[in-house]
């Protein structure tokens, strides 16, 4: 029988949060099963102290890959990438070549293995992106990783001088250097932002460097990201003010959740952003989604309001 836990309790067993994490029982709700992800994550990440311990987190934190949420699964698939154990690749690899998972699931597949900065998955991070056949969120995530991996490699990474970053994510890419005057500018950058002439790599550099900025203009601009065609690109948009926590984007992102046409991947990102933000405003809004068509959709509800609760 499944032990129970309460969502707090830091010294449960790995065997209890697997359970949660599966669902063992059968009737854990989803916040809760979140949780337990990110008490396996802290456990899978100490495999230099815990090598043990850690390979096992990591092994029961795949095993929700059977599962039928794609938004969980997407978020198990996050998460072993920013373990920082490359033991985790292998998994992430048999994850993004399995075309029965869903699209949102492959695609935080391949971006957890540029978070990991894992050089032998460049050949299939290279099968994917040059696959004219494959989901364009495939390809572009692919594409983000092997510049990512390519990146941290290189001679760049080691002299760049990177403004000391306040989040603790590994991000798709690395923001823009500060020693240059020009990437200081919110101007400048919310142009090179929108500038589809540019690679990816470099768009998503100028993203972060905003959200590193922070400030309401800084925010403004990163907001105009949303008018972009592509649905990985207002994704990530949408992730960075769930980590900024600016109310002066709340409007930006509800219109992005309550826009039925726009993608899954970009609507669950911004519920799941005003959960984070958390102003009066944003619970009303939640609690309309909680019966949306979209599955990630009404799941991201359902955990953005436990965020909020928790915030």
């Amino acid at each position: 029988m499944t032990e129970i836990w309460d969502g707090e309790d830091e010294n449960a067993s790995l065997e209890t949060l697997r359970d949660v994490l599966v669902n063992r029982s059968g009737d854990v709700k989803l916040a809760l099963r979140f949780r337990a992800l990110f008490f396996l994550k802290s456990v899978g990440a100490e495999f230099a102290e815990k090598p043990e311990e850690a390979q096992k987190a990591l092994e029961y934190i795949a095993e929700s890959f059977k599962d039928e949420s794609e938004l969980l699964k997407h978020e198990v698939a996050y998460v072993l990438g920013q373990t920082k154990n490359m033991r985790a690749a292998p998994i992430l690899r048999e994850v993004l070549a399995d075309t029965h998972q869903q699209c949102m699931v492959r695609h935080e597949a391949a971006e957890a293995l540029g978070a990991l900065g894992d050089s032998d998955s460049l050949d299939l991070l290279s099968k994917y992106y040059n696959d004219p056949n494959e989901m364009l969120e495939i390809r572009q995530t692919c594409e983000l990783a092997i510049d990512r991996i390519k990146w941290a490699k290189s001679e760049k990474a080691k002299t760049e001088n990177l403004q000391t970053s306040l989040y603790e994510s590994i991000d798709p890419a690395p923001p823009l250097p500060v020693d240059n005057e020009e990437n200081d500018k919110v101007e400048k950058l919310q142009q090179i932002l929108n500038d589809q002439s540019r690679s990816l790599f470099e768009r998503y550099r100028a993203m972060f460097r905003l959200r590193d900025i922070g400030t309401d203009e800084a925010c403004l601009a990163l907001a105009t990201g949303f008018d972009d065609d592509s649905a990985l690109f207002k994704h990530e948009i949408a992730y960075v003010f769930g980590q900024l926590c600016n109310p002066v984007s709340v409007p930006a992102l509800i219109k992005v959740v309550g826009n039925k046409a726009e993608a899954g991947m970009v609507r669950h990102e911004a519920a799941e952003a005003l959960g984070s933000i958390a102003t009066e405003d944003v619970l009303p809004i939640l609690k309309g989604f909680l019966n949306d068509k979209d599955d990630v959709v009404r799941e991201s509800a359902i955990v953005a309001l436990d965020m909020y609760e928790a915030e």
